[in-house]
């Protein structure tokens, strides 16, 4: 019934999902982006509530304080202190360690502001936790979410993977148009 009444309010929305979910991987990273609002939440929500797909997502700990950590925890957030001295990487490839299945996203600029490049750690936590990473697209100019359907062939090599990254978000408008990235 949920999944439903998300896709009714997608519609209403002017929004469209296309390209496929990647329910078969059962570990898995997501980067959505361009990331410049904070509308970028409920659309994400009623994304993934309209493609009954259990994701999870990294914000700040500021936001998980009481009443609302319940709300944010429950809709699959999970809490990370930005002042604490450890690695962020290593704190989610422990989560895939420990769980036989997980699927999180990441917002890759790490900020709602406009950014000249993502933060890499997207990267590094597929990478080192040996999971796929999947590329998906939040285009307000368009009202289209796209999901790459294939996983991006990451190489190990940054320098050269970045740049093919890059251009899959290329012309990419987020809802704060000014604020995408690229």
């Amino acid at each position: 019934m949920f999944s439903y009444i998300s896709g009714i309010i997608l519609k209403i929305w002017g929004f469209r999902i296309t390209g496929a979910f990647p329910h078969h991987a059962k570990k898995k990273v997501l980067i959505v982006a361009p990331h410049t609002s904070n509308w970028d939440f409920p659309l994400g929500i009623l994304v993934r509530t309209k493609l009954k797909a259990d994701v999870n997502y990294v914000a700040k700990s500021s936001l998980f304080v009481w009443p609302f950590g319940i709300f944010f925890k429950a809709l699959g957030g999970i809490p990370v202190n930005r002042k604490k001295s450890q690695s962020f990487v290593d704190i989610n490839v422990e989560l895939f360690e420990k769980r036989d299945a997980f699927t999180l996203q990441i917002a890759p600029e790490g900020t709602r502001k406009k950014v000249d490049a993502f933060k890499t750690s997207f990267y590094w936590i597929a990478w080192n936790a040996q999971v796929p990473l999947y590329l998906v697209k939040f285009d307000w100019g368009n009202k289209v979410v796209h999901f790459e359907e294939n996983p991006f062939p990451m190489t190990g090599n940054i320098e050269e993977d970045m740049p093919k990254i890059y251009a899959f978000y290329r012309g990419v408008k987020g809802r704060i148009e000014q604020d995408s990235f690229l």
